[in-house]
């Protein structure tokens, strides 16, 4: 579980930061990522260069946070992840609900396998 949280704050300072790179050593190298405009993005060099484009140049100018809201174990070395996403400015707040598949590496590693990042509508 730890380890799981650890990967959820590391996407948490990614986002923060709009550190691209923090980001993407978080992927498998054939992961899957679908953005919340249902953008779909096979493998890490499509969600590199996606990500690579938008997160350096995101437009928010408050706070993000991410949390763990629920883990499924599908198998001890699978688990899908319920995360709550918030990004928090003076004058906003949005939400989303993403689901991130995650695998345990043969060296241990957890790393996002297949993601859906899924807007939650105000109100």
């Amino acid at each position: 579980m730890e380890a799981i949280r650890r990967v959820v704050a590391t996407v948490e300072h990614s986002q923060q930061n709009k550190d691209p790179d923090e980001f993407l050593t978080l992927f498998q190298a054939d992961a899957v990522w679908t953005t919340a405009h249902g953008k779909v993005l096979i493998g890490r060099d499509a969600i590199s260069e996606f990500t690579r484009k938008v997160l350096p140049a995101a437009d928010w100018d408050g706070k993000v946070s991410y949390e763990v809201v629920h883990v499924l174990f599908i198998r001890p070395d699978v688990a899908a992840v319920k995360v709550r996403q918030r990004y928090l400015s003076p004058d906003d707040e949005s939400e989303g609900a993403p689901l991130y598949v995650m695998a345990k590496q043969d060296d241990g590693r957890w790393l996002l396998a297949a993601c859906q990042n899924t807007g939650v509508a105000a109100g």
